[in-house]
């Protein structure tokens, strides 16, 4: 005695169809998110920077702001800018100070100041800027570098 299954499978569902599956498809849905999501992170940094500077590696996490910081540049000919702004090294100090009158909290708190410079720039001319920054009263001081994975 043999006997023959059929379409059904033999569950004795003879002639129903099978129900539609009402599921959506993310799958596209998350190609194109993280399309975007490396699209904006290779973007970001380029519109945060005004001068171009080959910054440093470092391992260093990136620190949290309430408010805008002061950014503080010095190219590869350690010629300073103050948010874009050129300004010679003998205006420097009266820059400086102008910043912490300006920009200073009602506590008399000094600003946050974001220190950029050149990865070829000599050491000594950035720890003149940073000389200038303590003798203005700017003592908030983070330096810039890119983010990087190497170790020493």
């Amino acid at each position: 005695m043999a006997m023959s299954l059929g379409p059904s499978g033999g569950s004795g569902r003879r002639g129903r169809s099978r129900a539609p599956i009402a599921e959506i498809n993310v799958t596209p849905f998350v190609d194109v998110m993280l399309v975007l999501l490396i699209i904006f992170m290779v973007t970001a940094p380029l519109l945060v920077a005004g001068v171009p500077i080959d910054l440093p590696d470092s391992r260093a996490s990136a620190l949290e702001q309430e408010k805008e910081p002061v950014q503080i540049s010095l190219d590869a000919d350690g010629q300073p800018f103050v948010d874009d702004a050129q300004v010679s090294m003998a205006d420097l100090p009266a820059a400086l100070e102008a910043i912490r009158t300006e920009r200073g909290d009602d506590n008399g708190d000094a600003p946050q100041v974001m220190l950029r410079a050149d990865r070829s720039l000599d050491y000594g001319k950035v720890m003149l800027v940073m000389g200038e920054l303590n003798r203005a009263g700017l003592n908030r001081v983070s330096l810039v570098t890119t983010g990087s994975s190497e170790r020493l």
